[in-house]
C-alpha cells in the first residue's frame, strides 16, 4: 500500500466554455436536463452527464451537486428551485454516505480527472487519467471513498482489491477526515 501526496497541485477542471446556467429537474435519483448548447459543451469538454434520448442529458447526484456548486446548473424539485443546502439534504436522504462520496468526487474533479460511476465493477467510481475521456480509453482507477472512522474487515479490503485486479484497474482508497480533507492510498497485488 502506498500513500499518495495529500496536497497535490489542483488542476482546473475544464467544465466548459459556454457562459450561463442550464435548468434541470430532480427525478428520483437523477437530474434530467434538456440538451442545449451549454449541456452539450459541458459533456464534450468534461463528460458531465450521459446523453439519453436525443434531446436530454441525465446527471448523477454527484455530477449535479458539483455543477450546482460551480454555478452551472439550476435544479428544480417539481417547481421549487433548490440551492446547495437543500439539494445536499435531499441527496443525503437518498444516499446515506453522500457527503463522503461527494468529497472524493469533487476533489478528483477539481484535479482535472473525469469521474464516472463504477457500479458495474462493484466500486463507487471509475477515474480516467487526465486528458482521457470515457470511450477513448479505459479508466485507470476504481475508487472507494471511506470515512477515516470507518472500519473495513480484511475480507472487505481483499474484495475491493480483487475487483480492481480483475478489472485491470488500480485501486484507489480515498480516506476522508472530519474536515473533508482526503488522503489517497493506492493498493496493488505484489508477487513475491
Amino acid at each position: 500500500m502506498s500513500k499518495k501526496r495529500k496536497a497535490e497541485e489542483v488542476v482546473e477542471d475544464n467544465i466548459g466554455d459556454k457562459e450561463g446556467k442550464f435548468d434541470s429537474f430532480l427525478i428520483n435519483r437523477n437530474v434530467i436536463a434538456e440538451s442545449n448548447d451549454i449541456t452539450r459543451d459541458i459533456y464534450d469538454k468534461s463528460r458531465f452527464g450521459e446523453p439519453i434520448d436525443k434531446n436530454k442529458f441525465q446527471y448523477s447526484l454527484m455530477e449535479a451537486m458539483y455543477l450546482l456548486e460551480r454555478e452551472k446548473i439550476n435544479i428544480y424539485d417539481k417547481k421549487k428551485l433548490l440551492n446547495f443546502d437543500s439539494f445536499l439534504k435531499l441527496a443525503i436522504k437518498l444516499e446515506k454516505d453522500f457527503w463522503i462520496r461527494y468529497s472524493v468526487y469533487r476533489d478528483l474533479r477539481k484535479r482535472g480527472y473525469i469521474v464516472k460511476t463504477a457500479l458495474k465493477f462493484g466500486a463507487d467510481f471509475r477515474v480516467y487519467d487526465r486528458g482521457v475521456k470515457p470511450g477513448d480509453d479505459h479508466a485507470k482507477w476504481i475508487v472507494y471513498p471511506v470515512h477515516e472512522s470507518e472500519n473495513l474487515t480484511w475480507y472487505e479490503f481483499s474484495a475491493k482489491n480483487r475487483v480492481a485486479h480483475s478489472t485491470r484497474k488500480n485501486l484507489l482508497i480515498g480516506i476522508v477526515d472530519e474536515e473533508s480533507d482526503i488522503t489517497y492510498y493506492t493498493i496493488s497485488w505484489v508477487r513475491p
